[in-house]
């Protein structure tokens, strides 16, 4: 007889663990282990039979892997963790003896740690770190722009802000922004790097004030990571496009224009850095950038692939250049950075006013500004041979791909709805008629044309109609001829009588030999003539003369009846359906008819919302 197995020894018991039993196994502090997890990327786990795995008790607990526990137990940061607790223990003794030289000593051999190995363990590929990097820039840009508290170490600020300048001058000199969008929360940014869509929110510089239900140690603890691997992510970014790593600007490696007595170079270095109007010196200044090789054999097989790949290309080339030629001025009120990422980000040139800030390089007086950005009213002295915008005109022109018309964004005017760019219309299914507009401009498309259009349509309406009433019109005298009553005189009489209403009917109808009209116009001329003649039906008592008529080739409509062939095939197909593949068919047309409906549903609010704004603008004049 085999060992008897005992209950809750095996199976799903056994491969998760609590968080207690954890940090007992781990001899940690509950902070440490957070610390721990959080460095090593290790989360709870909702098991899907949570009174197997808690040994048949029901109560609330917090699971882990057991696995990954092991894995935790062989880092040799826990050492780490241990000495500090014991450095902590000591200072506080020697703060208490008021040894001095002591606390000295001990403040001189205070233990650290790194997370290099950390990085590397958790992201082997700078691809694999790229895929990540959503959460890590919206958390390191959240901190840069925090203020001095007792919650948040200043350092950590410092190098955060240090981190996100160094990352969006990457942006600049390798083109890498794509999309941009303005919100409550902040300037949402997407990034292309290597083929990888990166995207992230940077906040707005506002008055701050520090919420007291945040725990700010755990938000530090990943910040304190994210901070190392942005670093290497950085270095490999810089490296990749020929750039120095730290990044040293043109303007503070010219000897002739900085004194070396008069400023720090380093942060002088740090302050033209945060202005990111400044070139960056490359290891090779002549280095050429390197085009992609052409396959033939490559193109004979997927011709149509790289045809759509040249288009891509193509259009992503006209974005890069979309502001190559154009000088914009910054007004004060106009925030600084996420305005000069944009225009730098797209080939254009950016400046301000020089008491602002440093790394202005030209002033409002520069004769050559083409673009002004202005979010006041204007005041002042202005310039004719510029254009004043508002500041959404620069985010709408990069996500449309094309400089859009000034005329709705000029100061002072109602600006046009800002269509976020992370929404697809092709699968919302919903086209606002402001992106309606757009799309069109697009296209080249100008409203005229589309009112020219529109009269057109009127028209053949109308003669569509004046032919429908003259087609019945000619049905009735052919009914009124068909039904005339023979005279009883002679037989010669009837005779002439018949040959003469055969001319006339003869006379009436279509030659055959005559060119078609269309084919919707065919099919209502047919299903008029056998409605009149289903009302105009002669009597029993009258007896209708039989008149030899050309006969018509019937019409048929080639679209109705592919759409029905279409129709009943796809009915063949859904009966063909195995039963167990019947039910994702379900959901799947299920979920195409709610988006229909919801599709619906914004257009109702849409109409609505329109005819509000036409009373209410009655109502004001």
């Amino acid at each position: 007889m085999g060992k008897m197995k005992k209950k809750h020894e095996s199976g799903a018991a056994t491969a998760f663990i609590p968080r207690n039993q954890a940090i007992k196994k781990l001899q940690l502090t509950i902070a440490d282990f957070r610390r721990l997890c959080i460095l090593k990327g290790v989360y709870p786990v909702e098991p899907k039979n949570k009174k197997k795995v808690n040994k048949g008790k029901s109560g609330n607990r917090t699971f882990y892997f057991a696995k990954d526990i092991n894995y935790l137990a062989s880092d040799p940061i826990i050492n780490k963790f241990r000495e500090f607790k014991t450095y902590v223990k000591r200072l506080k003794r020697a703060k208490g003896r008021r040894d001095v030289k002591a606390l000295g000593r001990l403040r001189a051999n205070k233990p650290s740690y790194k997370i290099d190995h950390i990085v590397k363990e958790r992201y082997p590929t700078y691809t694999d770190a790229i895929r990540d990097l959503d959460d890590c820039l919206s958390l390191i840009f959240l901190f840069s722009v925090l203020p001095k508290s007792k919650r948040v170490y200043v350092e950590r600020v410092h190098l955060a802000k240090k981190l996100s300048l160094e990352f969006m001058h990457y942006l600049i000199a390798s083109k890498s922004l794509r999309k941009c969008f303005i919100s409550i929360k902040g300037y949402y940014f997407q990034a292309e790097i290597k083929g990888q869509k990166v995207t992230w929110v940077m906040p707005h510089k506002l008055a701050y004030q520090c919420p007291d239900d945040v725990d700010f140690r755990i938000m530090s603890t990943f910040v304190e990571f994210y901070s190392i691997m942005l670093g290497f992510i950085n270095f490999k970014s810089y490296q990749d496009i020929g750039l120095i790593y730290p990044p040293k600007l043109s303007v503070t490696n010219n000897e002739t224009k900085i004194n070396d007595d008069e400023y720090d170079l380093t942060d002088l270095n740090d302050e033209y850095l945060a202005s990111l109007n400044c070139d960056m010196i490359k290891i090779n200044q002549n280095q050429d950038e390197s085009q992609g090789d052409e396959f033939p054999l490559a193109e004979e097989e997927n011709a149509e692939q790289i045809e759509n790949a040249k288009i891509e290309e193509e259009n992503l080339n006209k974005l890069k250049i979309l502001f190559k030629g154009l000088k914009f001025f910054l007004n004060r009120e106009v925030p600084r950075e996420p305005f000069v990422l944009a225009i730098r980000s797209f080939s254009g040139e950016v400046s301000w006013d020089k008491t602002t800030a440093l790394g202005s390089t030209y002033q409002e007086s520069d004769e050559t500004i083409t673009h002004q950005i202005v979010d006041r009213p204007l005041v002042g002295k202005t310039y004719l041979n510029r254009v004043y915008v508002q500041p959404q005109w620069v985010f709408d022109c990069i996500n449309e791909n094309m400089l859009l018309p000034v005329d709705d964004y000029l100061p002072g005017a109602v600006l046009p709805p800002h269509l976020s760019p992370f929404v697809d219309t092709n699968d919302h299914g919903y086209i606002p008629p402001e992106k309606q507009k757009l799309i069109k401009m697009k296209l080249g498309i100008t409203d005229t044309e589309d009112k020219v259009g529109d009269e057109k349509s009127e028209n053949k309406s109308e003669e569509k109609i004046l032919e429908k009433t003259d087609v019945k019109a000619s049905k009735k005298e052919e009914t009124k001829i068909v039904k005339k009553k023979p005279s009883k005189n002679s037989d010669s009489e009837d005779e002439s009588e018949e040959s003469e209403e055969e001319e006339e009917i003869n006379d009436m109808k279509v030659d055959l030999d005559s060119p078609d009209e269309d084919e919707q116009e065919s099919e209502q001329e047919s299903s008029l003539s056998e409605n009149e003649e289903e009302q105009t039906k002669p009597d029993k008592t009258k007896k209708p003369i039989i008149a030899v008529v050309k006969a018509q080739p019937k019409v048929e409509n080639k679209n109705l009846l592919l759409k029905r062939q279409a129709d009943e095939e796809r009915k063949l197909s859904e009966m063909m359906i195995p039963k167990k593949n019947k039910r994702l068919y379900d959901k799947i047309i299920k979920s195409k008819k709610k988006k229909n409906q919801e599709v619906e549903k914004l257009k109702q609010k849409r109409k609505i919302y329109d005819e509000n704004q036409v009373k209410n603008a009655k109502k004001i004049k």
